[in-house]
Parts: structure tokens; sequence; C-alpha cells
């Protein structure tokens, strides 16, 4: 399988509260190879910034695929997630002969694939793709922070943490939130409550 296209697929951001769960889909080139490469969460921000670049400069091909709050909502966090890999891997400059991709299901797609559990600490396809989708959500975030700074995204890059909890309690559910997520839905019911206490 050396002289084929390997993708290797990875998603970031299924566990947030908040903003896009983001895929990347890469295909490396074995005659350029890349130091370094493993599960994003294993590396600081700086290396994975520093392997980000260096993944985009010498891959073969690489996409960014997104699904959506709205999305998300409305098919459920698994399935578009789902989506958003087959948005990632459509996305490649070249097709792919075969796919990896990180966890334990596939998309239902016509490409030839297998899913690895812990992919990402075993493929360096897969550990590059964690790495673009881990850096490029995380910059999301960042963005959104400089939006709305009060609710502390570039800290807790949307997880459910007692510091979001309590930012979303005192600020509201701001568009981007996933309104199907169980406490972003307490929220808001609670909210509708007392509107018609109030009224």
């Amino acid at each position: 399988m050396s002289s084929k296209y390997i993708a290797g697929v990875d998603e970031v951001g299924r566990g947030p509260l908040v903003g896009d769960v983001v895929t990347a889909a890469v295909i490396l080139d074995p005659a350029n190879p890349i130091e370094g490469l493993t599960d994003s969460k294993k590396l600081s921000e700086k290396k994975r910034n520093a392997l980000s670049a260096e993944i985009k400069q010498k891959a073969l091909a690489w996409s960014i695929g997104r699904a959506t709050p709205v999305e998300i909502d409305s098919l459920n966090i698994l399935h578009a997630t789902m989506l958003a890999m087959t948005r990632a891997v459509d996305g490649l400059m070249l097709t792919p002969d075969f796919v990896r991709v990180d966890g334990n299901r596939l998309p239902k797609w016509s490409y030839e694939a297998e899913a690895v559990v812990k992919g990402d600490s075993l493929h360096p396809e897969i550990s590059a793709a964690s790495i673009l989708a881990k850096v490029e959500r995380d910059n999301d975030m960042v963005e959104l922070d400089k939006a709305y700074p009060q609710y502390g995204f570039a800290a807790h890059k949307g997880y459910p943490t007692k510091a979001h909890f309590a930012a979303l309690a005192d600020n509201g559910v701001l568009s981007c939130y996933r309104k199907s997520f169980k406490p972003v839905q307490a929220l808001l019911t609670a909210a509708e409550s007392s509107v018609t206490t109030k009224g």
C-alpha cells in the first residue's frame, strides 16, 4: 500500500457546548516525513502550532471539514461528526485510495476505509489530522473569545467547565451554542420559565 494515497481523519470538539465540530483529513508524503507526530492532546500548544504549519507545508493534501451547531442540533453530535469527516475527505485535492479514521465508527461513504481506536497515537496520518483539527478549533475559540471576552472561551475552549457554566449562567446563551446539549437546554428552559413566570 506504500504507493497509494492514504488519508488520516480525526475530529476535535464533540464535547464542547459551543461552536463547530471540526475534522481534518491529511494525506502525508512518504518522501517528506514529519518528525514528532502524535495525538494532539499529548502536545503543547506551541508544538501543535509548529507541527500544524509543517503539516500544511509538507502534506500531499489536507482539508478541514466542519459541522455547525445548527447541524449538530438537528442531526445529533455523532451524525454531525460523520458529516464533517465526509466533508474533510471530499475536500482533499487528491482522492485517497484508503482512509484511516480515528475511533470506532466510519461515515457512510464510498471510500475504502478502516476505523482505528486510538489511531491518533498509532498512525502518523491520523496524528497529523488530529493536530490540524485541534489547532483549527482552538483558533475558533480564540476568535470567539475576542468577540465575547466575558465567556472565557480562550481558556476553556467551550468545554463544560465550572468557569464556563458560571459565565453561561451570568451572560446567557449565544447563537453559536449547541442548544440540544443538556446544560444549554436546561438554561434555555429555565430562562423561558422565568419569562413566563414574570409575565
